[in-house]
């Protein structure tokens, strides 16, 4: 019996489907919803907030457009704001099985 015989249409364990597998785009709705929270509690101005999701060989890349008052915010004294920011979103990227950086635009 091989491979072949065992195949069943909308099977949950194959592939074919998977954008991981298909070269589509990958999706990090965990990962965008807590830096998009944590961004706008943050923000002098939430309404300026926007996260944006693209790839970057096997990682996720979201960059976040802020207002410029609120870019110094982001980042804190020495990074450290910024660096645990991304360290949030690096574990809700986790969740959704797929590796974040973020990037803050100015």
């Amino acid at each position: 019996m091989s491979f072949a015989d065992d195949y069943v249409a909308g099977d949950v364990n194959t592939i074919e489907d998977d954008a991981a597998y298909s070269g589509g785009p990958v999706d990090a709705p965990t990962a965008v919803a807590a830096l998009t929270y944590i961004a706008t509690s943050l923000a002098d101005d939430p309404s300026a907030v926007s996260v944006s999701v693209s790839e970057k060989g096997d990682k996720v890349v979201l960059s976040l457009a802020l207002a410029a008052d609120d870019i110094g915010r982001m980042i804190g004294r020495r990074g450290r704001t910024a660096q645990a920011l991304r360290a949030v979103v690096a574990a809700a990227g986790a969740r959704d099985g797929v590796t974040t950086t973020v990037d803050i635009l100015d």
